[in-house]
């Protein structure tokens, strides 16, 4: 059976050159990712509360029943994007701007960090 082992034919140092490369270059890029502690941008609007989503688009913010607008957007610690249902009965720190009917439109989940500093107070 012939099979290409073109890869496999070079030279041991040369492949153990690459290899060391491939470790160093995914190396870095766990050191950059992990040392990313930066704190996200908030509205100067933004208001700080306690969020349960309870039945979506139904929210409880500060223990108060609330809606979330159509399509509201929920960004994760990671500042992706999560969807509400994923979000059901947990008890979240939160970030979060009402659209000019009063609904909740957007809102950040905080990390720990962004949880310590103080929201810039309001005009």
């Amino acid at each position: 059976m012939n099979r290409c082992n073109a890869c496999f034919s070079q030279p041991p140092k040369r492949r153990q050159l690459l290899l060391g490369l491939l470790t160093a270059s995914l190396l870095g890029l766990g050191t950059q990712v992990g040392a990313q502690v930066n704190v996200r941008p908030f509205p100067p609007n933004a208001e700080r509360g306690a969020m349960v989503v309870t039945y979506p688009p139904i929210i409880q913010l500060n223990g108060k029943p609330d809606r979330l607008s159509p399509g509201a957007r929920i960004r994760g610690m990671n500042n992706l994007l999560q969807m509400s249902g994923s979000l059901i009965g947990q008890n979240l720190l939160v970030n979060f701007v009402r659209n000019p009917l009063g609904e909740v439109h957007e809102v950040w989940i905080l990390t720990e960090t962004e949880a310590a500093l103080k929201l810039p107070s309001q005009p």
